[in-house]
């Protein structure tokens, strides 16, 4: 049970006045099921208005509120242009009214001939005559009276309109309990925060500062708490202490030498698995710094121990990549190790599964078929993660309890991320960072090149793949957009077939149904085809040695860190790789110094924090994408300046008070709750 003060928060949507089946879709869409969304569905932005006393005091451009009076209704005979009502103000300026499709229907009744009207709107010019298209407000009220004259946008989904979702959100607030307070009231005041519905209701009514801050702190600090739970949870439950004899790992022949990062992050790693208590840590590591290597040693250190190890992947294709790595190095241990994922069926899969079970499979790579509930381990004691921010803490505690104890983690991401996102992200676990790339890697030649050259580009792809070699083509979009100029993936799919042949070229997008996804994928990972035209889809494992040629169309759209990581895609072979940097026509500063960072450095961890910085309100790099869901109301800057404290005032709470005893924990259970932390919630409950 969630704490009895939240449950107005918690009530349907249904609940509130004028939510009936006609609105279902559209609130769903916005994902706003419960009062709780409404209230933390924050505007976009403001519009600010002006009240005028007639047009010749108003811009064209400017958002104003106006009293007007209706002279004449206008519509042409076929009954398909936009309706216009002329209208004029106090000293005679005429303006049309303009409105298309079905809100024509209702502006007579809202504006009846020669009576006057006040109408907020922005102000523009057709031709000759100044015109408001879709006034957003008629009343005949004073102006003032009409509504704030600093007005919320809200996100909107089709079917919804400002007016009524902002009269729905003003009923959620309305329902808004006063809480407990779970920070100190010394840190208010030095703050100069408001109290946490005081903020909540001020976060709705204009740019407040203090008031957002406030919410995104509260959030922050409620994520930061539950990660120490977990981590506390953790450090209490009982694991196997694996220590193995080191016979396995004598046996393995690497095709090069472990980097004293490696070494290092392998030493940390023994340490965690031969404590007590289950290991719960990350590895980070850039591009190509040798993560497999590092999780192969620690899985050997769970089989030299009798038990066994599970490798959880995202997609298919990384799991029998994962698989024929491991295998390949794994070579002369004399290790059983298997793949199994949703593909596997019949007698394969019962193979598997009993292989698992009797303990003669030592090793198991695979997808989340890996830990439904028909499979059972005989002695599952070290679960690897890869690519951790694809996956929850549920769906990680999930596969942990298929051991017979709790299983150790250690899970592993090619996604170098800051310090404040780490500890936003994965505050439960230790860190380990594999910083150097092995010896003999080859740097990739990453070039800015104008989209004006493309026919050059496209006439170089051609003499790249006539020497039998592969390449990604990436684009920012699937298809065309009908109002920007956005490279799209579908139609330079067919541009380059046409240049290079039908059966050169393949296609994956995201909207691509799995299997053919997937068989694309495979038909370029075996080489069947040269060219591998792309969304983002491709930044994360994609493991294909013979492409050694990256081109990234429209480069200015994307972040540092996805740019580093679709770059990443190439240079894994002998042969030098090159990246090509498209740009477009314009490019702002932002959009300049990401490009030219790119071609400075290699270094994933500096990108990191440069793409942070300069992403500002964009996608944060790393949030978890899917299981838990990332931030709803703290954005990147409100991260970088808030998260620290957050966490330190956490960490305070958990080391004083036990974590939720006391006023202030029993506040903070409440925090919890609020903002879904659910991994949190469930050790609340005792789960």
């Amino acid at each position: 049970m969630r704490p009895e003060v939240l449950n107005p928060l918690f009530a349907g949507a249904d609940s509130l006045k004028g939510v009936g089946p006609k609105l279902e879709k559209p609130l769903e869409k916005l994902g706003l099921s419960r009062l709780r969304d409404f209230a933390f569905h924050l505007p976009e932005r403001f519009i600010d208005r002006r009240v005028v006393a007639n047009l010749d005091e108003a811009a064209v451009g400017e958002n104003v509120i106006v009293e007007l009076t209706p002279t004449q209704y206008r519509q042409s005979r076929s009954g398909r242009g936009p309706f216009n009502v002329l209208a004029s103000d106090a000293i005679g300026n005429v303006v049309s009214l303009t409105y298309f499709g079905r809100a024509s229907y209702s502006a007579k009744k809202s504006l009846p001939l020669n009576e006057k009207r006040w109408v907020a709107g922005k102000l523009d010019q057709y031709g000759d005559m100044l015109q408001i298209v879709h006034p957003d407000h008629v009343s005949a009220e004073g102006g003032v009276a009409m509504g704030a004259t600093r007005e919320p946008v809200y996100a909107l989904s089709e079917g919804l309109t400002q007016n009524r979702l902002q009269a729905l959100i003003e009923q959620a607030l309305d329902e808004a309990p006063e809480l407990p307070e779970w920070i100190e009231p010394g840190q208010l005041d030095r703050k100069q925060w408001p109290a946490w519905r005081d903020a909540l209701v001020l976060a709705h009514q204009g740019q407040h500062k203090a008031a957002r801050d406030r919410l995104a702190y509260d959030e922050l600090f409620a994520s930061a708490l539950a990660l120490m739970l977990v981590k506390a949870d953790n450090k209490r439950r009982k694991g196997v202490p694996l220590r193995g004899d080191g016979g396995l790992r004598e046996k393995l022949r690497l095709p090069f030498e472990l980097t004293g990062a490696q070494k290092r992050s392998i030493g940390e790693i023994e340490g965690d698995l031969a404590q007590g208590h289950p290991m719960l840590r990350l590895l980070q590591g850039d591009v190509g710094s040798g993560k497999t290597a590092v999780a192969l040693h620690a899985m050997l250190v769970a089989v030299e121990s009798g038990a066994q190890a599970a490798m959880l992947a995202p997609t298919e294709i990384l799991a029998r990549q994962h698989y024929d790595t491991l295998v390949e190095m794994a070579r002369g241990t004399g290790i059983e190790i298997a793949v199994l994922t949703g593909r596997d069926k019949g007698k394969a899969r019962e193979s598997i599964l009993m292989g698992l079970l009797d303990g003669s499979i030592d090793v198991i790579v695979g997808t989340h078929a890996i830990f439904q509930d028909s499979v059972a381990y005989r002695n599952l004691a070290l679960v690897v993660i890869d690519e951790q921010h694809r996956f929850g803490v549920n769906q990680r505690l999930l596969l942990q309890q298929k051991a017979r104890g709790t299983a150790h983690c250690l899970a592993m991401t090619a996604t170098p991320i800051p310090r404040t996102l780490t500890l936003a992200q994965y505050g439960e676990m230790e860190v380990s960072k594999l910083d150097e790339l092995p010896p003999g890697r080859q740097p990739i030649d990453t070039r800015v090149i104008a989209n004006e050259r493309l026919g050059d580009v496209v006439a170089g792809l051609r003499r790249h793949v006539g020497e039998g070699k592969q390449a990604y083509w990436v684009c920012p979009m699937v298809r065309e957009h009908e109002t920007e100029d956005i490279a799209a993936a579908e139609e330079r799919f067919d541009t380059l077939r046409q240049a290079l042949g039908e059966n050169a070229v393949t296609l994956v997008h995201g909207q691509l149904p799995a299997d053919v996804k997937d068989a694309n994928m495979a038909r370029f990972a075996s080489g069947e085809v040269a060219v591998l035209v792309a969304t983002t889809v491709i930044e994360v494992g994609v493991n294909v040695p013979n492409a050694s040629l990256m081109v990234i169309e429209q480069a200015e759209r994307f972040g540092l860190a996805q740019l580093h990581q679709l770059r990443g895609r190439v240079g894994r072979g002998a042969e030098k790789s090159v990246c090509l940097l498209l740009r477009g026509d314009t490019l702002s500063e932002t959009g300049r110094e990401r490009l030219a960072l790119m071609r400075e450095t290699q270094d994933g961890f500096r990108l990191a924090e440069e793409d942070l910085r300069l992403r500002g309100g964009g996608e944060i790099l790393g949030t978890r994408q899917s299981g838990e869901q990332g931030f709803e109301l703290a954005c990147p800057e409100q991260i970088s300046e808030l998260l620290e404290t957050a966490h330190d005032d956490a960490r305070l709470l958990m080391d004083r008070d036990g974590g939720l005893t006391g006023s202030r924990g029993e506040a903070a259970r409440i925090a919890l709750y609020l903002f879904e932390r659910d991994y949190g919630v469930q050790l609340l409950r005792g789960g």
